[in-house]
């Protein structure tokens, strides 16, 4: 291969690996804006001056709520949950609102499961309940693969994920697409808190990791320049 050609190969590969590691900065750069968008939600829920009723109608993103509902026998329990480096489940309850307003979907907490993986004998409480808490979106369920529910035994199911539709398949209980994660100081419940962000990355880190892809970039194309001007150098030092 000539001098020539060999620069445009390496420059096409630079070109490449530029805009590769710059469109993954700017990914990483995308999702810290909706992190920080969901933490900056939260904190104007938590810091409003009065919680939305459950009866309400609406279906914000985000929002502090606060009433009385009936607890159902309905117990889920979601798989692969960890806290404080222990592995366990997060339990669901369907609650029903009064005066036909629906159903809610409550977090009511973490449980630690054993290596036996021997499920909990955790049930949700029936009759009237307090409920109060944060409103959010469902978790993101990611990929779905294959069955996401298996039934342990009545009324308590496994789940991989939280899909309403699916749900509402085996159960023909339907609820709002959302989640109240209940306030940590009610006496019921298990391990829990309102962070918003378990198990995942931080805004923080996000933009720490855009720089990094960013700086990898600038490298590339540093490199290559230096490369591309040591080789004029050497062609011009190699002439007669």
């Amino acid at each position: 291969m000539t001098r020539r050609g060999t620069l445009w190969f390496g420059w096409t590969l630079a070109v490449l690996a530029i805009a590769g590691f710059t469109r993954l900065g700017f990914w990483q750069y995308a999702r810290m804006q909706e992190k920080q968008v969901l933490l900056d939600k939260v904190d104007r829920a938590l810091r409003a001056e009065r919680p939305m009723g459950l009866e309400t109608d609406v279906m914000p993103d985000i929002a502090r709520v606060d009433g009385t509902a009936t607890g159902t026998p309905l117990t889920f329990l979601l798989d692969n949950q960890v806290r404080d480096g222990r592995p366990g489940v997060r339990m669901y309850c369907v609650v029903a609102v009064c005066c036909g307003a629906g159903n809610r979907l409550v977090d009511f907490g973490w449980l630690p499961m054993g290596g036996d993986r021997r499920m909990p004998d955790a049930r949700c409480p029936t009759g009237e309940i307090h409920v109060r808490g944060l409103m959010t979106p469902i978790p993101s369920s990611g990929l779905r693969l294959g069955n996401g529910m298996q039934q342990i035994d009545a009324n308590r199911w496994l789940l991989t994920r939280i899909d309403p539709d699916e749900i509402y398949a085996h159960t023909k209980t339907p609820f709002w697409p959302r989640v109240i994660r209940l306030d940590p100081t009610l006496p019921i419940g298990y391990e829990r808190d309102l962070d918003v962000l378990p198990n995942t990355l931080p805004p923080a880190r996000h933009l720490g990791y855009a720089v990094q892809w960013w700086a990898l970039a600038v490298a590339v194309f540093v490199t290559a320049l230096l490369l591309t001007f040591r080789s004029n150098r050497r062609s011009r030092a190699a002439r007669p």
